[in-house]
């Protein structure tokens, strides 16, 4: 490469996303009082850009405008510019992007927003072209135009700013109404039911015709939502529509079939063509559901596909220490010699590349059957392409394939004459060779920065599908994952979770000059995590550190006038809001999860405090509950769990038994939203025994291993059958 012409400050940064834009001719600053000074000093306006690391249209932008001179020296002339990885500051983020989406009506990333230089916000937008194009007006031409109306019309501006901020504060208050309760868990589930039903695609599942995204909490709120009404027709329904929207995401171009795991989104009704960045939130959470519709189903299909997605995050994002990084672009080099990156081209093909590589013939088959025609006609590969040129505008996928099963196995295997039971092998040995053949390929870029939030819902996903799947590797990397996060992203002098750190040179873990803190939403993912890790597990070290973390979330975050927890904590005085996400998507928002943590905590705790504290949460997005559950599948689905009161399943028996082995298989493989599992292995000295004294007055029956089913540290007649203690788990 040659010696770049440029060099900002931001070339000290760790972050993968601020380094790309190191060798901008832009004069970036990282999000920090150096510029805060400068604007104030020089009365300038702050230009914010808000974006990460595997962002396509990012990307877009940084090439078209940062990367040019001309815009540059606009930027540089009239703006202190301030570049922010949102995936290390959430919390920035969240206040301009409340801003953006009120005033535009839309949002998303890159986020662009102009502030005074005491950071209020008074324009804002997400991508702009370069120039002035058909009913867009170009970047160059906002730049010039806030440049001047800040020249001729601060006082203005400065009143427009603070008017809008007010408003931002007022809509965006969260807090308990009188003397509010807890909503009605049944009216709650109902009609969060209804409105996902409604939105529901009946073809391709899914909630939403284009584009589609995952959605996890919408899942796992079906499955609850089945639970609790199985005997129903709606229950049935609701199964119906998380089950098939699962297949028919596994069978899409969403999976990708040859490297494994799960892109982002896809951009058709279809699950065909995905936006090809993978995120490691989508990975850890799409295990979990896939898990649970196995347990719930029994069909090895959804085991395979959670196996799958594992396979991936273990190869391609763990870190040799222990823990996971956080994407993989969308965007790579076609080639080796390529000068420009293209979406999804280390992952599509073209025919002919399919033909070369499969040539061999089926034995067996109809006659002159190649590898390369099973492949292709199970897959809906087309000589042209099979990529529609309304998915595709700027025609990065022109003559490409994206894989996608479009045949059940007996149809491609009776099409082609060949016995059922061989397509899997032939598919697999295809399968195979296309990934030895796309290693040649660049590889996208990766984003190795590693955060407490998503490395916590990673661990979730191997310490869940390890329990459900009785696989013991995926727990132990669970537990290893949750070592490096004790290790790296915990401060053990101030007891307080850290939001990053970052894979450095010689595969060292590195930290920021100045360390961001965590934010809830690290309290909330790493807390149910270690309770997820301890089931898996049994190791109670890990409930230790969980319940210690949950005492510290709530000194740090917790509103006791409005009730609910603040997304970020007091003090920081550039973030002009203290927010309190109201929205599920693709990731749960951390009061949604926490409200579940809390009843869980209380259970293995004895501290009935963090169950009223859970009804308060409820009780402040009650209006919200009430009105449009759907827009909080998973708060909804822990008000039921609120209502319907968590069970201890407590097992008294010698851990290394194989009756209590017996009866751990039980509790782990039945799907049972409201239950927490406890071990009572008789230590009397043992943190256990310690937090819930009840324990000891539990004993095992005629010497076997005995089980419990407890309530309110109430406990039912023990049973030492695992058959009846699976009875007992179905609601």
């Amino acid at each position: 490469p040659s010696v770049p012409r440029h060099t900002n400050r931001l070339i000290n940064e760790k972050s993968p996303y601020l380094l790309q834009h190191a060798h901008n001719p832009v004069d970036w600053y990282p999000w920090g009082q150096e510029a805060f000074d400068k604007a104030k000093r020089e009365n300038k306006v702050i230009f914010l850009s808000v974006g990460y690391s595997t962002c396509h249209w990012c990307h877009v932008m940084e090439e078209e405008s940062f990367k040019s001179k001309e815009i540059g020296e606009i930027m540089n002339k009239h703006f202190v510019c301030i570049k922010v990885d949102r995936e290390e500051r959430p919390d920035v983020d969240k206040v301009y992007m409340t801003f953006v989406q009120a005033t535009s009506g839309g949002g998303g990333w890159p986020m662009s927003v102009w502030l005074t230089p005491d950071l209020k916000p008074f324009a804002g937008g997400t991508y702009f072209p370069p120039e002035d194009r058909f009913h867009r007006v170009g970047f160059r031409t906002v730049l010039l135009r806030i440049a001047e109306q800040w020249e001729e019309n601060k006082d203005a501006l400065l009143e427009s700013s603070h008017r809008i901020l007010e408003a931002l504060r007022q809509t965006s208050e969260i807090c308990v109404q009188g003397q509010e309760s807890p909503p009605p868990s049944k009216e709650v589930m109902d009609t969060c039911f209804q409105q996902l039903s409604r939105s529901y695609d009946e073809d391709y599942g899914g909630f939403s015709q284009a584009p589609k995204f995952p959605t996890p909490v919408n899942l796992n709120f079906l499955f609850t939502y089945w639970a609790l009404h199985r005997t129903t027709p709606e229950g049935a329904r609701a199964l119906q529509m998380a089950l098939h929207t699962l297949k028919m995401m596994a069978h899409g171009g969403i999976h990708d079939h040859i490297g494994q795991g799960f892109h982002r989104y896809s951009t058709d009704q279809h699950w065909h063509v995905p936006h090809f960045e993978k995120m490691l939130y989508d990975q850890g959470q799409l295990a979990a559901v896939y898990s649970r519709a196995f347990q719930i189903s029994g069909d090895e299909f959804f085991a395979d596909v959670a196996r799958d997605i594992l396979l991936y995050v273990s190869r391609d994002l763990s870190d040799q220490v222990g823990g996971f990084y956080s994407a993989e672009d969308a965007d790579s080099y076609p080639t080796t010699t390529s000068e420009e990156k293209r979406e999804g081209a280390f992952c599509v093909w073209e025919a002919k590349e399919l033909q070369a590589l499969l040539p061999d013939p089926v034995e067996g088959a109809t006659e002159g059957t190649t590898l390369g025609d099973v492949f292709m006609h199970h897959y809906g590969v087309k000589e042209n392409g099979n990529v529609d040129p309304m998915q595709d505008p700027h025609e990065e996928l022109k003559g490409k394939n994206v894989l996608i099963a479009q045949c059940s196995p007996e149809l491609t295997a009776a099409r082609f004459g060949l016995e059922p039971g061989r397509l899997d092998a032939l598919l697999q040995e295809c399968r195979d060779r296309l990934c030895t053949a796309r290693a040649q390929r660049p590889r996208p870029h990766l984003d190795s920065k590693m955060l407490a939030a998503w490395n916590g819902l990673m661990i979730s996903g191997f310490a869940q599908t390890g329990a459900a799947l009785a696989e013991e590797a995926y727990v132990h990397r669970a537990a290893q994952a949750a070592t490096f996060l004790r290790t790296h992203l915990f401060d053990p002098n101030s007891g307080r979770l850290l939001r990053s750190c970052y894979w450095g040179k010689d595969n060292s873990v590195e930290q920021s000059a100045v360390p961001i803190q965590g934010f809830l939403e690290d309290y909330v993912f790493v807390i149910q995590a270690l309770f997820d890790l301890y089931e898996a597990s049994l190791e109670q070290d890990w409930l230790e550190w969980a319940l210690h973390l949950q005492h510290m979330q709530d000194k740090l975050f917790w509103d006791p006038k409005g009730f609910a927890y603040f997304s970020s904590e007091a003090g920081d005085p550039s973030l002009l809001l203290r927010l309190k996400g109201d929205q599920d998507g693709a990731e749960p928002t951390a009061n949604s999860v926490t409200v579940t943590n809390l009843l869980r905590a209380a259970c293995y705790s004895g501290h009935m405090d963090w169950v009223e504290k859970a009804g308060q949460i409820l009780a402040a997005f009650s209006e919200r509950l009430q009105k449009i559950p759907i827009a909080l599948p998973e708060m909804a689905r822990a008000t039921a769990i609120f209502h319907h009161t968590l069970k201890q399943v407590v097992i008294c028996g010698d851990p290394q038994g194989e009756d209590t082995k017996e009866m751990l298989h039980c509790v782990r493989s039945v799907f049972s939203p409201n239950k927490v599992l406890v071990l009572a292995d008789g230590d009397s000295a043992g943190f256990l025994y310690r937090q819930l004294p009840f324990l000891a007055s539990l004993e095992r029956k005629d010497g076997k291993a005995t089980a419990y089913l407890c309530s309110n540290f109430t406990c039912s007649l023990p049973v030492t059958s695992a058959q009846e203690l699976r009875g007992m788990l179905s609601p």
